[in-house]
């Protein structure tokens, strides 16, 4: 009896290690497993199998999304074929931004993600990627607009924009110049109003994940009434 107890406990315990071993095969062979951009996989268009005459190779390796975050900058150099970078940022928070009808370019910050056509996923995650929109802080952009035009953006920040400009002497030469700019000043109207709140939106243009830098430009006309329809829909 204690032959046959023996005999079972043995089987369960090589049993048991043979499952095991098996196991951690199986999540290594998976882990050595890498994400492929070959098309050799794929079925014709007729639906028909494709022979496959080669094994992976190194020019089609893909890697992991880098899902860039919302926060403060952290950025990874990758070594890529020939030696050289990719910049692959995991989390960021500010940028160049353009405003393209004024010609100009200011560092501002990201503050929120606030819409992408791809997934609802990346909104709520607050994952930066090409052509999402988000809203950037438009202080810097209200700044410059004042010192070229004289005219404040923000209506919260009248009085302090006029007791600014009280104290500061002005030669005849600077108001003449600001006069100059002001005959000829366009503005989107509802670019303008978006500045009462002292946010903006705006669309990325790089590639967080690829150059590690997250810039963009301000949404005007068009693409700016196509936005805010979106969004007005997406509250209600």
């Amino acid at each position: 009896m204690k032959l046959k107890l023996k005999i079972k406990t043995h089987l369960l315990s090589s049993f048991s290690l043979f499952i095991h071993y098996y196991y951690i095969k199986l999540h290594l062979v998976i882990r050595i497993m890498g994400i492929n951009r070959d098309s050799r996989h794929k079925r014709r268009a007729t639906g028909g199998r494709m022979p496959i005459h080669q094994k992976k190779r190194k020019f089609e390796m893909g890697r992991q999304a880098a899902n860039t975050k919302l926060g403060a900058k952290r950025v990874r150099p990758v070594r890529s074929r020939g030696g050289n970078y990719k910049f692959r940022a995991l989390k960021i928070d500010a940028g160049n931004f353009s405003w393209g009808s004024e010609a100009v370019t200011r560092k501002t910050r990201v503050l929120d993600v606030v819409y992408n056509s791809t997934n609802n996923e990346l909104v709520r995650t607050k994952t930066i990627v090409k052509n999402c929109i988000v809203t950037i802080d438009s202080n810097p952009f209200r700044q410059w607009y004042l010192k070229k035009f004289d005219i404040e953006l923000n209506k919260k920040k009248v009085e302090e924009s006029d007791k600014a400009r009280a104290e500061s002497k002005r030669s005849r030469h600077v108001l003449a110049h600001i006069k100059h700019n002001v005959a000829a000043r366009v503005i989107d109207q509802k670019v303008a109003d978006q500045f009462n709140s002292g946010r903006v939106l705006a669309c990325i243009s790089s590639r967080p994940g690829q150059s590690g830098r997250c810039d963009g430009y301000i949404l005007e006309g068009k693409e700016l009434e196509f936005y805010t329809r979106k969004l007005e829909r997406k509250k209600k």
